[in-house]
């Protein structure tokens, strides 16, 4: 879910201020750059119709994207317009219109009324888990004939689970800009208090439950495991737990739900004996994003399911230090729940214009050194560098980039070594998602806040709601 998109609210809602339509203005203006003056219409003059074939750097048109960083985010928005100019030196007929829209990239209700209205830009911001929801509204440009390596040459490298979170009935919707996988965030400090080894995070379930009564056994209100059960985050955080071992939350048809059974019930279990066998997960339950990561950062909690970037936060919004935290695998590791961001390309747009869209996305953000993992420039600018995510790549490009994300690391990214030596599978988020996962939250609060919780019958009414929510797609 983290690309479901309420935790991307969540999280960027606190960086972001939004801002007046006269400062909107202004900060597209900077996002703006071209050696033409004047607007085109929109139709490009592209010499060669060929979709398959790069464009043309004498074609003149203007694209407009979502998303440019806000004046707040000082340095992001620098290496933006730096992003544009360097982009320019190739196409220098290009005019990049960036907008800067926080309601568009964060709040789910303007983002569902602007694919209605069809207001979108030419390059619209997205998450994984939109693609239906895009599609439903006849939103995106189908762009498989506009990508392959001429156009995106490092394609091929470009992890393919990322790739078909962005594809439905075989065609491509949209270019990655960023992914992540679960894994097992840990205080460090709290583990070496509680004779822990920071360095080898539990790797089962089982071993889990067995180092959150140790760091519990710490006492001042220390608990050593923490999960979510509001706001949806309940039911996003059990589907990953179910992925964790092998199970699912819906049926390979995605018509009925699939977590009724020896899975479900198992990780059911386990965490109610967590709470009020173990009593390792603390009194204060009914907890959303952000709780889980203040409690951690304030060496309240040894340890939670999360993504990498869950440390940015903390370091950058909470004060906490990167030196601190640590990760490995999810438990269990026979699948992690995955997602990401990406852009899409507005359908009903010129040729050209699809052209120059998929000629930005390629240099922004699946070049490895250039914009996005340009991990130089984002040390100088003081930006985190070190994270093992995002990382689309595989083969030569990955070691290329993981030896620049080494190279330039702000942090101490042996940290997170378990998590980069033992990957897991990643699995998509179920259809209709954040329906399923607010039925589920009843699960997760039932078991975690009632010591005489009906376990079976709390999944059989929740496999009873998701059923129905299931029956309306």
């Amino acid at each position: 879910m983290r690309t479901a998109r309420f935790r991307r609210t969540t999280r960027r809602a606190g960086a972001v201020t939004l801002v007046s339509a006269l400062t909107l203005t202004a900060l597209a203006a900077c996002g703006t750059s071209s050696s033409n003056d004047g607007d085109d219409n929109g139709s490009g003059n592209s010499a060669n119709s060929d979709p398959a074939a790069p464009l043309d750097p004498k074609t003149k048109v203007t694209i407009t994207i979502d998303c440019m960083p806000p004046a707040a985010k000082a340095a992001e928005l620098k290496e933006w317009n730096e992003d544009v100019k360097e982009f320019n030196k190739t196409y220098p007929n290009v005019t990049v219109q960036g907008r800067s829209t926080p309601g568009q990239c964060l709040e789910p209700p303007r983002f569902t009324a602007m694919l209605k209205a069809k207001s979108q830009p030419d390059v619209f911001y997205t998450y994984f888990t939109d693609l239906a929801q895009v599609l439903d509204n006849d939103g995106a440009q189908d762009i498989s004939a506009y990508v392959n390596d001429r156009t995106v040459p490092l394609l091929k490298d470009i992890d393919p689970d990322v790739l078909g979170s962005l594809k439905q009935d075989g065609k491509l919707y949209g270019l990655p800009t960023s992914n992540y996988r679960m894994g097992l965030l840990i205080n460090r400090k709290l583990f070496t208090d509680a004779g822990l080894d920071p360095d080898t995070p539990p790797a089962t379930w089982e071993d889990v439950r067995a180092a959150a009564r140790k760091i519990a056994a710490l006492g001042g209100g220390v608990a050593g495991f923490g999960e979510y059960s509001a706001a949806n985050t309940g039911g996003w955080h059990f589907t990953a737990q179910v992925y964790s071992l092998g199970g699912d939350v819906v049926d390979t048809s995605g018509k009925k739900a699939a977590f009724n059974d020896a899975v479900g019930k198992q990780v059911a279990r386990n965490l109610h004996a967590m709470r009020w066998e173990d009593d390792s997960m603390g009194k204060t339950q009914l907890l959303k994003w952000g709780d889980l990561q203040k409690q951690i950062a304030t060496d309240k909690l040894g340890m939670f399911l999360a993504a990498p970037d869950d440390v940015t936060y903390m370091v950058q919004q909470l004060g906490a230090k990167y030196e601190n935290f640590g990760m490995g695998p999810i438990p269990g590791g026979k699948n992690t729940l995955a997602g990401g961001n990406n852009y899409m390309i507005k359908k009903g747009i010129s040729p050209d214009k699809v052209k120059a869209a998929v000629a930005w996305l390629n240099f922004k953000f699946t070049t490895v050194g250039k914009g996005h993992y340009d991990w130089q420039r984002a040390k100088a600018d003081g930006l985190p560098v070190g994270l093992p995510q995002p990382n689309l790549w595989l083969n030569e490009s990955k070691v290329k980039d993981d030896a620049a994300r080494k190279q330039y690391a702000t942090m101490p990214v042996e940290n997170f070594k378990a998590f980069m030596d033992n990957p897991v599978p990643g699995k998509a988020e179920p259809p209709k998602a954040q329906e399923i996962y607010k039925v589920l939250d009843n699960v997760m609060s039932g078991i975690l806040t009632n010591k005489d919780a009906d376990i079976d019958k709390l999944l059989s009414t929740a496999e009873t709601q998701v059923n129905q929510v299931l029956a309306t797609q």
